[in-house]
């Protein structure tokens, strides 16, 4: 697809800046020091970026997804029985602040990378980014580190203190956690998915297997794991970093502080948002145990989330990670029309899938949750149940409401998770005493539907994209067909959890599925397309 030529303004004619007239002297040519935030990135002097679909990026994030999922599957029940209570809860303690730390000492680059990337392949462009949005907040983050290095020094010297060597085990990670996540950022957007998720992976499990061999044959404690971490990621780092010195150029005089304050502006929103983000899936323990008293309500209440997460995972996350970097790039070369082309074409399937999957979570989330963790387990299938559903559903809303990031919008991002948090907890407040741990499921689930609704209030007009009528009438009337059958088959009623899964699978398929496919025509075209693409990967 061929681009239009630049304006006088150096964007693609439709979007110019607006701060100068396109006939005059433009902002956009000025050094970058004053130019401030615009010059963060100059996409009309680059040219075309050869991109990847995202079908291809999604294929590639789903199935780095499930292999990570199952190392986790693996590293979880080993670790639990190998480690005794006291070392996994030290374990998890200090994993807990030095991710903490990592968020704070990144000061948000990630978020900065993500949005400031400079499509088009102009070189002078990527090393001004590579030098002000990736090797110098490095370098303040190493600074920052290190004088928080020598103040524990100080400290642990002039008290006579000896801090515990799972501490400076946990620091050790701080670095070298915070610059991988920094390329690993920087290969997502530059659309290097393929490089991206095999290092993630291979990551992972080198992780898992030199963690284990540290237990097994060191000791069985929270330091031999932090030994296992601490080697596997000098392993990635020495990989990442060769990859950045052959990729991203670091030019001296390319410094620019303005490009750098302009990236702070940006992303420290978003680095309040991260914290209210984490609070908003975890204040509800915190709020049962000291409501309820006890940590069997807290317990019922985890276990179900915890497998909507994963969910989640599955669900949420290889969209997202394919996702960003082509609407990035699709609003920073085209503009906003572009921008709701691409969402009205993902909301067909995606708008499909989505009320799919929540209406087989809500049906059927009890019965899989005991056929994972046992009937013993069957009071948390109802948190499931409904949270999954949630986390499903609350994928549609923001895809449709998504637009404040391109706009660069942080601030607004940051006030509704804050409004969000607080919906939670001021529901908790009066829902646990009334309805317990369920209390809690209701205000978490109410308070996500807020926040995606309230996204898609504030998005910036030009791109707002709702789910078409016809597809909101088919999965509605899909939805509807399943219910009904599912109600007045009985599945719910006795049986065994896997003969009430196995009944209300073949149903879906029967009264969701099937109609689907027979009442929209582009779903059929859709499911063509992938049949097609997995024969010639076959061949």
């Amino acid at each position: 697809m061929g681009l239009r030529r630049p304006d006088a303004c150096g964007r693609w004619s439709s979007l110019h800046c607006g701060k100068c007239p396109a006939s005059g002297p433009c902002l956009m040519s000025k050094p970058l020091s004053s130019a401030g935030a615009d010059a963060l990135v100059d996409p009309g002097s680059a040219g075309v970026v050869p991109a990847v679909g995202l079908g291809r990026h999604y294929a590639r994030y789903s199935g780095a997804t499930v292999m990570i999922m199952l190392a986790g599957l693996v590293s979880f029940p080993a670790l639990t029985r190998l480690l005794d209570n006291e070392q996994y809860g030290i374990l998890g303690y200090f994993d807990t602040w030095a991710m903490m730390a990592v968020a704070v000492i990144k000061f948000g680059a990630q978020h900065a990378i993500l949005r400031l990337y400079p499509f088009g392949g102009d070189q002078r462009a990527l090393t001004r980014f590579s030098t002000n949005l990736v090797y110098l907040p490095m370098i303040v983050s190493m600074v920052i580190w290190g004088v928080a290095i020598l103040g524990f020094g100080t400290v642990s010297w002039l008290s006579d203190t000896r801090f515990p060597a799972v501490l400076w085990c946990a620091i050790v990670t701080i670095p070298l956690l915070a610059f991988s996540s920094q390329v690993e950022m920087t290969l997502r957007v530059s659309e290097r998915s393929g490089l991206l998720t095999a290092t993630r992976v291979a990551a992972r499990w080198l992780e898992l297997g030199l963690v284990l061999a540290a237990v097994v044959v060191i000791q069985r404690s929270a330091l031999a794991v932090y030994a296992g971490k601490i080697l596997a990621l000098l392993v990635v780092v020495g990989f990442y970093a060769r990859w950045a010195h052959r990729n991203l150029r670091f030019a001296r005089e390319e410094i620019d502080p303005a490009v750098y304050r302009a990236a702070l502006r940006y992303s420290l929103p978003l680095v309040a948002m991260e914290i209210a983000a984490a609070a908003l899936v975890s204040i509800d323990r915190i709020m049962l145990k000291h409501m309820l008293g006890d940590y069997t309500a807290v317990g019922i209440y985890t276990i179900g989330y915890a497998l909507a997460i994963q969910l989640s995972m599955v669900v949420n996350n290889p969209f997202w990670d394919a996702f960003n970097p082509v609407v990035n790039r699709t609003y920073t070369l085209d503009g906003d029309a572009r921008v709701r082309e691409l969402k009205a074409r993902l909301l067909v399937p995606i708008g499909y899938a989505c009320v799919g999957v929540a209406i087989g979570t809500w049906t059927s989330g009890s019965d899989v949750l005991q056929m994972l963790s046992g009937t013993g387990k069957a009071a948390s299938g109802p948190v499931f149940a409904w949270v999954g559903t949630m986390y499903t559903l609350t994928l549609l809303l923001d895809l449709a409401g998504y637009g404040l990031p391109l706009r660069k919008r942080t601030g607004v991002m940051m006030v509704l998770m804050m409004l969000a948090l607080a919906v939670n907890v001021v529901l908790n407040l009066f829902w646990i005493p009334a309805y317990g741990y369920m209390g809690a499921v209701y205000a978490t689930v109410l308070s996500y539907v807020a926040l995606g609704i309230a996204r898609c209030a504030v998005c910036p007009k030009g791109l707002l994209q709702l789910p078409d009528a016809r597809t909101v009438l088919v999965a509605g009337g899909a939805a509807g067909l399943f219910l009904l059958a599912v109600h007045f088959a009985g599945v719910s009623q006795g049986h065994s959890p896997w003969l009430r899964a196995s009944h209300a699978g073949g149903l879906w398929l029967l009264c969701y599925v099937v109609p689907v496919l027979v009442a929209d025509g582009r779903m059929r075209k859709v499911l063509m397309r992938l049949r097609g693409k997995s024969r010639m990967a076959a061949g």
